[in-house]
């Protein structure tokens, strides 16, 4: 990548430079800190080296900038400040930014009708684009930032079509819109574009063919049918005709509060933005800011009802965890993911990539009327993908932080109720003859609350739960705790004192029900995981589970825990500080080893059950028994819905200062690690193995340090880091050697086979299998013989020897299936299935496929059933069976987009592309 100012080229110097400076151009005159250069440049890993290689590309950077800059002479460019680097240019200078630039101007002229002046902007635009963006850039930053850009590109050629189609010149409409199509299959509002160029240029029945491709593409990939744009250019196309069969509509808001109360003002203000008068568009983004605890959420959800009928498409809810204690707030994948799911798209529809999974969910709501409330937001970054919807779609936020730099954002600053609409809201509660019997000390009661609305409400529920406590009495004991009454004064305190007015009330009963959840709310403020069950809160509080299940409820009652769906149940943001202060009973750490403990031992049980074939750690060593598990499926079906809760308590666990209870996580992390494996989970495979090889340095524990860094490799192996996922492999190697470790000494010459035969050296590969399988057979390793055939088969299949490969796979998967090892079928399955292929066996490869992909769906081994669909497209275009090849290539990269795995995305497309050039081709006649 090079770089131009005032028309002179510069050459930006080598790919990590040039990303340094992506980075510090956007924006210009931005700070950009070393830590955040850093990231962008190397992600959660960097090098020891790295903060020097960064002081190495700024002054590589402004020698390029300023050649003519003396010795010791400042930057005037590029400018070193307290916190980082600053790029002092006009933004003018800088596509990305002159880009936006005009999709914003020519947004706005097409809004106000300009259409001409709006086709400009657009052309100016396109004309700035060069090919792929930041081509060969490097670094988390720059992905991110190549994937923005592209977004921008294809929204820019959305928009020109559109304009062009406004202005009567179809023609021009079509140009770049069938590539952008085959580039992205599911982007129904190029296939919309498309539809109606085709329509002006008086190409109808091709533009009902782009309707019924559009129908099929998303019938197979998605489970769903063409959304209200595409369904109304069919009909424009039909003069009316055809109709569409109509999509569930979701209705994903809380119920509304029946005492809701006040807010009037608020009310009327947010309900004109989202129903304007005279059927008008609501306005696309409005924001409730304000403290904790004041009614963000219950405000939003109640105009959310109110309006919810001029959105007759639905309303979607997803709960963001911005302000939730020791709990992450959600990604931006995540959030699309949920959205996305609401709108009734399948789990494995769904990108794997967070800019992808917005841009899908963007693209699904195109001549929709949907409101969507997105409640407690971290800050504008986390929802800042999802404000961009197409108009006639309403996004209402709420969050602590202001949001008020969004693009076209109303915010309201939600401030503590009035005191008449607080003495109303707790007289309701209390009910309105014990609030109206001492009118004095109700209102002493709302002002020691602060007006806010949670602090109202847990008073008025020890109110109603108590008949025989006065408004007086309870005003009596807030006002005796001196230190609360200046919590009670700064607004998120006051939530604190009435929580803990509600727990000593629990405490100090002679109920011994109300005393275990006293007990039992103190002990959940020690284990920070998103939800909890009677299951893990019995060993917790170190009681059976039914005794901790009516802890559970009681707390619920009490209005200091939240009853979810599934038995479960989680803490109120503000409770879950709350609970965190409190004195645990018996100290903070023998409660955490123990729940740690049936953590570790359920997690070890439920993955050897689901797959007994697999050898799975046993280290560190657990002293206590865990939960039973009567099927596999039951087995496995645990994994999944604690998959979450499994994971945050290892990182906790891990980061704990005591060593037993690191132990513990490394305990819970490692019997994970074949069912994130299967499920290519790259991330958290990542993350984990990051975890263990810090508690390994940490505990100078060798065997653990040897299992993280075979853990880690996995990760970066599937997120296609190949490089590094050798150097971890070979640490393993080095350790299993260095403890006389037989077993692990093979596995990690197994493992380095299959990153070298990754990285296209065969004969390393072939070295590394050859002296797995020797170990193997000496120490008896059936799995590890397994193992080394198949990385033996690729690598034979890489050095041209395909008959070798059908051999050793063939031995591999008749080993297999003698052992009933269904993963190592189909992974051996799949690989002879290409050598099949390979060598134009093209009916056996098929028919060995099918049976691959079933073995492989059974066992949920992801990465064998992507390569069964992608191989079996290939033996249905080659036996000339499109249809078949057509569908097998649109599930491949449906699922490797799923997984996020770049490798089997473009091998599936790449035959998707083959399949279009087959049939394109023209037929020979005799």
């Amino acid at each position: 990548m090079g770089g131009e100012i005032a028309g002179v080229e510069i050459d930006l110097g080598p790919p990590r430079q040039q990303a340094t400076m992506v980075m510090l151009a956007g924006p210009p005159g931005r700070v950009v800190t070393m830590g955040q250069l850093v990231e962008g440049l190397w992600g959660a890993t960097p090098p020891a080296s790295a903060e020097q290689s960064v002081y190495t590309y700024i002054a590589g950077l402004r020698r390029a900038l300023e050649p003519d800059r003396r010795p010791r002479e400042p930057s005037r460019l590029l400018i070193g400040t307290a916190g980082g680097y600053r790029l002092d240019i006009d933004p003018s200078l800088v596509d990305s930014h002159v880009f936006a630039a005009c999709l914003d101007a020519a947004r706005q002229a097409k809004l106000d009708g300009d259409l001409d002046n709006a086709l400009g902007e657009l052309q100016q635009a396109l004309a700035l684009w060069r090919g792929p963006a930041l081509s060969g850039v490097p670094g988390p930053f720059a992905e991110t930032e190549r994937a923005r850009l592209e977004e921008l590109h294809v929204t820019a050629v959305e928009a020109r079509a559109d304009v062009l189609v406004c202005l009567g010149r179809p023609q021009e409409a079509l140009d770049g819109l069938p590539e952008l199509i085959r580039s992205r299959p599911l982007r129904e509002r190029l296939r919309e574009l498309l539809m109606l160029a085709l329509h002006g240029c008086g190409r109808q029945a091709e533009a009902l063919e782009v309707f019924e491709e559009a129908r099929r593409v998303l019938t197979e990939e998605l489970g769903v049918n063409p959304g209200a744009g595409l369904r109304h250019a069919y009909q424009l196309v039909l003069r009316g005709g055809g109709t569409a069969a109509e999509e569930s509509t979701p209705r994903q808001l809380p119920r509304d509060l029946l005492g809701f109360v006040g807010r009037t003002p608020e009310i009327v203000r947010l309900r004109s933005l989202l129903v304007p008068p005279d059927d008008a568009r609501p306005h696309p983004f409005v924001a409730i800011s304000g403290p904790p605890g004041v009614g963000k959420s219950a405000l939003a959800v109640h105009v959310a009802h109110l309006a919810k009928e001029r959105f007759p498409d639905g309303q979607l809810f997803v709960g963001l965890h911005g302000a939730t204690p020791n709990v992450a707030p959600l990604s931006t994948h995540e959030i699309s993911s949920r959205l996305l799911r609401g709108l009734g798209t399948p789990d494995h529809a769904i990108p794997a990539d967070a800019d992808e999974s917005a841009a899908l969910w963007r693209s699904r709501l195109h001549g929709k009327r949907i409101l969507v409330l997105l409640d407690d937001a971290a800050g504008l970054g986390q929802v800042r993908p999802f404000l961009s919807a197409p108009l006639g779609v309403a996004v209402l936020v709420t969050s602590r932080e202001s949001l008020a730099a969004g693009d076209d954002c109303v915010q309201l600053r939600l401030g503590p109720l009035s005191d008449a609409d607080a003495t109303t809201m707790l007289a309701g509660l209390a009910g309105a003859g014990r609030a109206s019997a001492d009118l004095g000390q109700t209102m002493r009661l709302v002002r020691l609350c602060d007006g806010l609305p949670l602090a109202l409400r847990i008073a008025g529920a020890r109110l109603a739960d108590r008949p025989e406590l006065s408004v007086g009495a309870l005003t009596a004991r807030l006002s005796d705790e001196r230190s609360r009454l200046r919590e009670l004064e700064s607004g998120e305190l006051a939530v604190r004192s009435s929580l803990a007015s509600s727990w000593n009330t629990l405490r100090d009963s002679s109920r011994p029900a109300d005393r275990a959840a006293a007990r039992m709310l103190a002990l959940l403020g020690l284990f920070h995981v998103p939800d909890m069950t009677a299951e893990l809160a019995a060993p917790l509080a170190g009681c059976s589970p039914a005794e901790a299940g009516h802890a559970l409820e009681r707390l619920s009652d009490a209005h200091l825990l939240e009853r979810g769906g599934q038995e479960r149940y989680h803490l109120h943001d503000l409770v879950r500080l709350f609970a965190a202060e409190l004195p645990p009973p018996e100290g903070r750490v023998a409660p955490l080893v123990r729940v740690l403990t049936y953590a570790a031992a359920s997690a070890r049980t439920a993955a050897r059950i689901s797959d007994p074939h697999r050898v799975h750690c046993s280290y560190p060593k657990v002293e206590g028994g865990g939960r039973r598990f009567e099927s596999q499926e039951e087995a496995y079906e645990w994994l999944r819905v604690e998959e979450s809760t499994l994971l945050a308590a290892a990182f906790q666990a891990i980061d704990h200062p005591d060593d037993e209870i690191v132990r513990l996580g490394a305990a819970v992390g490692f019997a994970l690690w074949w069912y994130q494996q299967k499920g290519f989970r790259v991330p958290d495979t990542i993350a984990m193995g990051t975890r263990l090889l810090a508690a390994g340095d940490r505990l100078q524990d060798d065997v653990i340090t040897m299992e993280a860094h075979a853990y880690i490799a996995t990760g970066l192996h599937f997120k296609g880091d190949l490089a590094t996922a050798r150097q971890h492999n070979e640490q393993h190697l080095q350790l299993a050697k260095q403890l006389g470790d037989r077993f692990n000494e093979q596995r990690a010459h197994g493992n380095l086979a299959s990153v070298h035969a990754a990285r296209e050296e065969f004969d390393d590969a072939s070295r590394h299998a050859l002296a797995q399988r020797k170990i193997a057979r000496e120490i008896s390793s059936a799995v590890g013989e397994r193992y080394a055939l198949q990385a033996l088969g690729r690598a034979y299949r890489g050095l041209g020897r395909p008959y070798d490969a059908m051999a050793v796979l063939e031995e591999m998967i008749a080993m297999a299936e003698r052992a009933g090892d269904t993963m190592h079928m189909s992974v051996g399955g799949s690989l002879l299935g290409q050598v099949f292929l390979d060598l134009g066996e093209t009916l056996r490869a098929r028919d060995l496929l099918e049976r691959t992909l079933t073995q492989a769906r059974a066992v949920r081994v992801k990465t064998a059933e992507v390569a069964c669909l992608t191989r079996l497209a290939t033996a249905h275009r080659l036996l000339g069976s499109p249809d078949e090849a057509s569908r097998r290539a649109a599930e491949a990269i449906a699922l490797a987009r799923q997984m996020g795995s770049a490798d089997w995305l473009e091998r599936a497309v790449e035959e998707q592309e083959a399949l279009s050039d087959q049939r394109a081709a023209p037929r020979s006649t005799r």
